[in-house]
């Protein structure tokens, strides 16, 4: 069923301002305790999309959170790619075992997840399980379509979600349709329809009831921004005027020794730099929106009696390059700009203005999410819980090594995701990161070592330096990875000294 979206402004559910927040922090913090520890906490994660390290600087309400919480400097993407990694994000499995790795099928996409049957064991179904409300609302996974009935009477919904607004193709951020619960609603083209705000306000409005009924709540906002193309809201449009993007050591660089899909990537021209520049500002333009988004998140919970017992997760499902490696815009490949990527936590018990430089995953969300709530982790979950790292506990015994696996080249045309050579393009690769190096093998016999404390910008390919039985550990260990299918051999496999 589609119907058109009534008209009016958007609601002000939750436009508290960070006075509001101010004034309604020290009642907050005279609640007691154990009135808190009662309830079982809550969760808000907001995924963004392509979000890089390097748009966080222009983000001042991430940037709080980093002040309020705890930051993790080594979280890694198993893919850098949007639907493997949001699989991952959803199962806690590597995309070896949940069968993802690219955007259609028959290796990806939509279709392959539900046929699969992962959808009936998400964070969010061992969440509902427990008594939460759950809520998911912007971006799913690739190949979702609003009104696919899936064999069903009306719009399909996946199992574990009580509240459901969730869009197809809602990278312009403007004409397109959401399922509302079954009911498919066209947003069109004014400055109230704009994706990200339309999310924000239906998370606050989500929060809202949960808290007037008493009910503990998961909530996942799944921004398409700023995925190109990069569409800022209308506010943002003149924002940052003159900025470029940066110019690291690796902008315009090829790597020595650059693997074969990379090596023909000639100096980029005058045209390329000039459209690059133009991308980050917009990309930067963008993110304006999202930060709102988290103001107007907090705003909520503060004004809900919500602030002090909600976790607040703040990721992106893969980084970004734009200019580095001599590539125009880009992901997939097993450079940070790429795998490496934001996850800042805000919450109770976890220490203000912190940083965690542990080894960390986007496997280990599900089981996260599952243990805030009281559930347990299936042994088949590749992942592990870091409600310890949370709440500031020493890990001595931490997982060292996290994988990356990709399948490539990428070349189906209606991906939005599709790249040209000139992008960045790589042939299919599985890759080895610990805290100080990477280490990649691809199905051609090619392989790439980066020791990243000598070489932080990953331009000194050295795996031909590498002494035989060195490459043969390392070969060992990633093998141990690609291999795990259970909690603790990934675990154990994950435990790497080569």
């Amino acid at each position: 069923m589609l119907i058109p979206r009534r008209p009016g402004p958007l609601a002000a559910l939750a436009a508290a301002s960070l006075a509001t927040l101010a004034i309604w922090a020290p009642a907050r913090a005279a609640t007691p305790p154990a009135e808190v520890a009662a309830a079982p906490p809550n969760v808000i994660f907001v995924l963004t999309d392509d979000l890089s390290w390097n748009l966080v600087q222009f983000m001042p309400e991430v940037q709080r959170l980093q002040r309020d919480g705890v930051t993790f400097t080594n979280y890694t993407v198993t893919d850098s790619l949007c639907c493997p990694s949001r699989s991952s994000i959803f199962t806690g499995k590597f995309p070896h075992d949940t069968g993802i790795f690219t955007n259609s099928s028959p290796d990806g996409g939509f279709d392959v997840f539900h046929n699969r049957g992962h959808e009936s064991k998400t964070f969010a179904t061992a969440l509902q399980a427990r008594g939460y409300a759950t809520g998911f609302m912007g971006k799913y996974l690739n190949g979702y379509l609003p009104g696919d009935t899936q064999g069903g009477s009306l719009p399909y919904v996946p199992p574990g979600w009580s509240e459901w607004d969730v869009a197809g193709n809602g990278y312009p951020n403007y004409n397109y349709d959401l399922n509302e619960n079954h009911t498919v609603v066209h947003y069109g083209s004014t400055p109230a329809d704009y994706l990200t705000d339309v999310i924000a306000d239906k998370g606050s409005a989500f929060i809202q009831r949960s808290a007037a009924s008493g009910t503990p709540f998961l909530l996942e906002l799944a921004t398409f921004t700023p995925h190109a193309p990069f569409t800022p809201a209308p506010e943002d449009l003149n924002d940052f005027p003159g900025l470029t993007a940066p110019r690291t050591a690796a902008f315009n660089k090829l790597p020595v020794n650059a693997p074969s899909w990379l090596a023909g990537n000639g100096p980029l021209t005058t045209a390329e730099k000039t459209a690059i520049d133009t991308n980050f500002r917009k990309r930067a333009q963008s993110v304006q929106a999202i930060d709102r988004l988290i103001r107007d998140l907090r705003a909520t919970l503060v004004a809900t009696g919500q602030a002090a017992n909600t976790y607040i997760v703040f990721s992106a499902d893969n980084g970004f390059h734009l200019g580095e490696y001599r590539l125009t815009q880009g992901k997939m490949t097993a450079f940070d700009t790429d795998v490496r990527v934001p996850l800042i936590v805000t919450g109770p018990g976890v220490p203000a203005g912190t940083t965690r430089t542990e080894v960390v995953q986007n496997i280990d969300l599900a089981p996260t999410f599952q243990r805030i709530g009281g559930g347990t982790v299936a042994s088949d979950v590749n992942g592990r819980s870091i409600l310890p790292l949370l709440q500031g506990e020493a890990a001595p015994n931490w997982r060292t090594a996290s994988l990356i696996e990709h399948h490539g080249p990428n070349q189906a045309a209606d991906d939005p995701d599709a790249q040209t050579q000139r992008n960045g393009n790589p042939t299919t690769y599985s890759a080895l990161r610990t805290a100080t190096y990477t280490y990649v093998e691809y199905a051609n016999g090619e392989r790439e070592y980066y020791d990243r404390l000598a070489d932080p910008q990953q331009l000194n390919n050295i795996a031909g330096q590498l002494t035989a039985a060195r490459l043969a550990a390392l070969h060992t260990a990633l093998q141990g990875l690609v291999t795990c299918h259970t909690h603790e051999s990934c675990w154990t496999a994950g435990h790497v000294t080569a």
